[in-house]
């Protein structure tokens, strides 16, 4: 009977998910709408050569990994640094209501969240005004190429991090207090025990969500990249996705934003097969 329930989410995947990739050998022909897959014309690596051989596509893939490593490395660091805080806090509610205010940007899309940080990092938004209000000059977060990335980093990791918080907790709650009682009578104060205890129990956690975390490398955030960017900032904030976007259904160049596509597939299966072979080796962590 538990086969039978799994057939309909089969059939779908089948339909959505490898339907769909009879459309790859795109990347490999001069795709003309008209002529269709069969009629178009065959190119080979032509597509490849070509995206490779662009100066704008190197500096896509150099965006997308400051930005995806930067979200990680600031994200994780956060996540734990506001988990341990708020394990010092004994009184569960008030440790409950930070939690959930932490958490509630997760469930916000960044349709909405784009809007939100329009108007509080514009020229005239409160972050400015603070900053004119201390003697600064205003920052175009948003419109300044050396700045956009950064501003996508930190945005990213406000958005997150409540949810590896979360993780972070709940990882700490299964901590034995036996550890705790130890080191007490060794006499461990709070922070000694924070960082004797509490620290090295996290490690393997943190371990595997970070190594999880770095086979998705090459995806930077597509919606919140493209909710938030504009021409300006093409330079430093135009990432895989958004390009392959711009380049294949806002240009109609389908068969070198099917290369850039498929690049980005490729190498990101490698990522995810090696970050899951790293993840059992170091955190004891398997899907099968």
């Amino acid at each position: 009977m538990y086969l039978v329930m799994m057939i309909p989410g089969l059939v779908l995947t089948a339909i959505f998910s490898y339907g769909p990739l009879y459309g790859i050998i795109m990347a490999f022909q001069d795709y003309n709408p008209g002529l269709g897959f069969n009629g178009s014309p065959w190119v080979g690596m032509a597509n490849f050569q070509l995206i490779f051989s662009q100066s704008s596509f190197v500096s896509t893939i150099y965006n997308t990994l400051f930005m995806s490593i930067g979200k990680i490395v600031l994200g994780t660091l956060w996540s734990v640094v506001f988990a341990l805080q708020l394990n010092e806090i004994r009184q569960n509610g008030p440790k409950r209501v930070y939690q959930t205010i932490v958490y509630i940007p997760n469930f916000i899309s960044w349709v909405i969240m784009a809007g939100i940080l329009t108007d509080i990092l514009g020229s005239t938004g409160i972050i400015n005004e603070a900053i004119m209000l201390l003697g600064g000059k205003p920052v175009q977060f948003i419109s300044n190429r050396a700045v956009f990335p950064w501003t996508m980093i930190v945005t990213d990791a406000w958005k997150t991090f409540g949810f590896g918080t979360v993780v972070y907790l709940a990882t700490m709650t299964g901590i034995d207090p036996a550890l705790y009682e130890s080191a007490v009578i060794d006499g461990a104060g709070r922070w000694k025990q924070t960082w004797y205890v509490t620290l090295p129990m996290l490690v393997p956690i943190i371990i595997l969500m970070t190594v999880l975390a770095l086979g998705n490398v090459l995806s930077a955030g597509f919606d919140q990249v493209y909710n938030l960017y504009s021409p300006v900032v093409y330079p430093t904030g135009d990432i895989i996705d958004t390009y392959v976007y711009r380049l294949g259904l806002q240009n109609g160049k389908y068969a070198i934003g099917t290369a850039v596509g498929l690049f980005k597939s490729v190498v990101s299966s490698i990522l995810i097969s090696s970050s899951l072979f790293i993840a059992y080796k170091f955190a004891g962590y398997k899907v099968f």
